[in-house]
């Protein structure tokens, strides 16, 4: 029986060796994302015929696994890893598997697989979020001509004195929001520190807006697969106009104009985020499913 042990810094290179060996569309499966959200998804990780096998092990809920990946045998390493859920979980299964493996390598016969809309990502051509073409994006366009008309602002990619201003605006964010009564935002506030504190490390790419000295937006991304940047995070005071189209649109036209895709994540099955995601014309989204190991 394989052993499982925490995801550590210094798992970065076996993991993205696998991944970059695999080229997954899911947004989950980068290193980044891994790292940042450990301490709500608690994952651990091991190896099995140069496949990852990684368990996320939310507090109070049951443990569920990702679908395997990398460049072993992923049938093979999907009924090992379906045999170690039935031993930890009351309720195996796998989650965020998306629609390309289901079809390449999930036994129909073997498996119950349900849709997971609300975890499904928003996948965007890289062009529309720059360029904000035609009439659907005209109302986007328009916040972003009167921010830069009603703001004197830089843009500084993402260094050591941007992340400690950027803590400085998550933390005012936080508050604003107050993220110690609502566990998923506290959760999500320690995502956005261990990203950021470990920045150098991870190697991800970052930026900021930064209105009369401060740090008002900022956001960070890094490349999912060869055509694709998947976006993190994005944070923008909500209380100057215009400042999230500002913050999406440079991002993607001084970052990711060498990729043709941009996916945005997932909505989580909340209304606005839902609504907000959809106003910027997804190009196709990443369908994933639910695998539930039948008795």
């Amino acid at each position: 029986m394989l052993e499982f042990k925490p995801i550590e810094l210094s798992d970065k290179d076996i993991f993205r060796a696998l991944l970059a060996a695999d080229k997954p569309k899911a947004s989950e499966l980068t290193f980044t994302n891994l790292f940042m959200w450990r301490c709500r998804y608690r994952p651990v990780w091991s190896q099995h015929n140069g496949c990852l096998l990684i368990v996320m092990r939310p507090k109070e809920e049951e443990p569920f696994g990702l679908r395997p990946v990398g460049p072993g045998d992923k049938k093979e390493a999907l009924k090992y890893f379906t045999a170690h859920l039935r031993e930890i979980s009351l309720s195996p299964r796998i989650s965020r598997a998306c629609k390309d493996f289901v079809e390449g390598y999930v036994d129909k016969d073997g498996y119950e697989i349900v849709e997971d809309p609300d975890n499904s990502d928003y996948v965007y051509l890289s062009e529309n979020l720059i360029k904000l073409p035609g009439n659907r994006y005209h109302r986007k366009k328009n916040h972003l001509n009167k921010f830069a008309k009603s703001c004197e602002f830089e843009y500084h990619r993402l260094d050591q004195q941007m992340v400690d201003a950027c803590l400085d605006l998550q933390e005012d964010w936080c508050e604003l929001k107050d993220c110690l009564e609502n566990s998923e935002l506290f959760e999500e506030d320690l995502a956005v520190y261990e990203a950021l504190k470990n920045h150098s490390e991870l190697g991800f790419k970052g930026a900021a807006i930064v209105i009369d000295s401060r740090v008002e937006a900022f956001a960070l991304g890094e490349l999912l697969n060869d055509d694709t940047a998947v976006i993190h995070i994005e944070k923008a005071n909500p209380h100057i106009p215009g400042l999230y189209a500002a913050i999406n649109q440079m991002f993607c036209e001084r970052e990711w104009t060498d990729v043709k895709y941009v996916n945005r994540e997932q909505d989580l099955g909340v209304e606005g985020l839902r609504k907000a995601k959809q106003s910027y014309y997804p190009d196709h989204m990443v369908e994933k499913f639910i695998l539930i190991p039948k008795d």
